[in-house]
């Protein structure tokens, strides 16, 4: 788990992370460390924390779901977290793409056309592709060896990268309120562990079960925040004496204007790299997200579903956007209310010792064990729906200052501008849920089932996909 995480948030959107800390809330670069330590390492403690349950149920987070939500409440959750995975799929292929347009146009003076555009969108889609269909085991070695390959090429561009910063600047920066901190922490949390919360236990299910619940917390929080706090870190260093990078509409054009022209080809190489081991992550997930779905369909379909949508997403951010920043925002922002709240509930029921039962997570039809009353855990349901709305009301969602998508009736609150909206969503939906949940026999009555001891974990869920499922593939 610890190289999973790693290999995840080596890439260089870290740095665009940290630009929007000194450049949007308005800190210095010591509360911007503090901010990415607390954002990135505390968030992924909660990655490892729910990744506790693929431990204990042998199976990916969203079926796993099933026992919480029940078969027909969890098609909302798992649907959200399946327009997740793609949504990071598209901003990683979107910055991917504009790596290699660079690479091509350093290595062989290629220019930038839409033609090129897609095709480089293409060319990283595809690789995703191959690496994240080779199964869990080889995905794990490619995770552990890729990182020292690639997190030694982003720390040799980091070297450069500081040796550009204008300490003088950066030193008397003002600080910032204590409210935009907790803002930035929000947004950084965002950004990095929240979107991965609902896909922990994907990794996590074939571990055993006699692994402290404790080493799976460290090793999230570690393997994710060394890399992501000193990237975030160095993105706020580098803003603090230059603002380019916050407003540039191409982040990888803009690093790559502060380093040596020798180094071009190093740097693209790391961030199309570090960028590739994020993403097969991501589509790995999404496929298993889906399968929980329902969609009965053929690998190939399923796999063209995922292609089609990131690189109509690659060509809105390259061709038709104005701004990267802008929309990234906009989607940690909208994301961030529905996956917490899912965390609240899901986190609320491991905590409490839910056990599972392999055989039963796979059964979806009515009579069986997880279809509760009408195919919904009334408690779970009722609760994450409360607390979405109560979030949205505490939340603003603008691509620019002047381009305001929607704003809640809260959102101008002391809650709403310090970027709490998160949190409050996160508590609403935990302890409603065990308000809900003791008034209702026949939820407490499923979280001990006979047998849900005896299976050795490890599904999948993929024989939908035509998939052969066997322990450790």
């Amino acid at each position: 788990m610890f190289w999973t995480w790693f290999a995840a948030n080596i890439s260089i959107l870290g740095l665009p992370l940290g630009a929007t800390l000194v450049a949007f809330h308005g800190l210095n670069f010591w509360q911007s460390a503090l901010v990415a330590t607390v954002g990135s390492a505390g968030s992924f403690a909660i990655v490892g924390a729910l990744s506790i349950a693929g431990k204990r149920g042998g199976a990916p987070a969203m079926t796993l779901s099933r026992a919480v939500f029940g078969a027909r409440g969890n098609l909302g959750p798992t649907l959200i977290t399946w327009i997740s995975r793609v949504g990071w799929e598209t901003i990683n292929t979107t910055t991917a793409a504009y790596a290699l347009l660079a690479l091509l146009a350093a290595a062989f003076g290629w220019r930038q056309n839409d033609v090129l555009t897609v095709i480089c969108l293409l060319v990283f889609i595809c690789c995703t592709l191959l690496i994240s269909g080779l199964g869990h085991a080889t995905i794990m070695w490619i995770n552990r060896w890729a990182t020292y390959v690639f997190g030694v090429l982003n720390l040799v561009v980091m070297g450069f990268l500081i040796d550009t910063v204008d300490w003088h600047k950066v030193s008397s920066a003002g600080a910032g309120s204590v409210s935009a901190m907790i803002g930035g922490a929000g947004v950084i949390a965002a950004g990095t562990g929240i979107g991965w919360a609902n896909a922990g236990a994907d990794y996590a299910r074939y571990l055993p079960r006699k692994i402290p619940g404790g080493r799976l917390v460290i090793a999230s929080a570690t393997g994710a925040g060394i890399p992501l706090v000193l990237l975030i870190s160095l993105g706020a260093l580098l803003t603090a004496g230059d603002p380019g990078l916050a407003t540039a509409s191409d982040p990888i054009a803009a690093i790559h204007a502060m380093l040596p022209s020798w180094m071009a080809v190093p740097y693209l190489i790391a961030a199309f790299g570090g960028l590739l081991l994020s993403n097969h992550l991501s589509v790995y997930s999404a496929g298993l997200t889906l399968v929980t779905l329902g969609i009965k369909t053929k690998r190939t379909i399923a796999v063209g579903i995922d292609v089609v949508v990131t690189l109509a997403g690659g060509i809105y951010f390259m061709l038709i956007a104005g701004s990267f920043y802008g929309p990234f925002t906009t989607f940690l922002t909208i994301l961030a209310v529905p996956i917490t709240a899912w965390v609240g509930v899901f986190g609320t029921d491991t905590a409490l010792g839910r056990r599972y039962d392999p055989a039963a997570l796979l059964q979806t039809r009515p009579g069986s064990r997880y279809w509760y009353r009408g195919g919904l855990n009334w408690p779970a349901v009722v609760s994450w729906a409360v607390a979405i709305v109560v979030g949205l009301m505490l939340t603003e969602v603008e691509t620019s200052p002047t381009d305001v998508w929607f704003s809640g009736p809260w959102s101008h609150s002391w809650l709403g501008t310090s970027g709490l909206g998160w949190a409050v969503t996160f508590v609403v939906a935990a302890g409603l849920y065990l308000v809900l949940r003791k008034l209702s026999p026949r939820s407490r009555a499923a979280e001990r089932p006979e047998g849900a001891e005896t299976g050795t974990g490890g599904h999948d869920d993929l024989t939908a996909l035509g998939t052969p499922v066997r322990s450790g593939s």
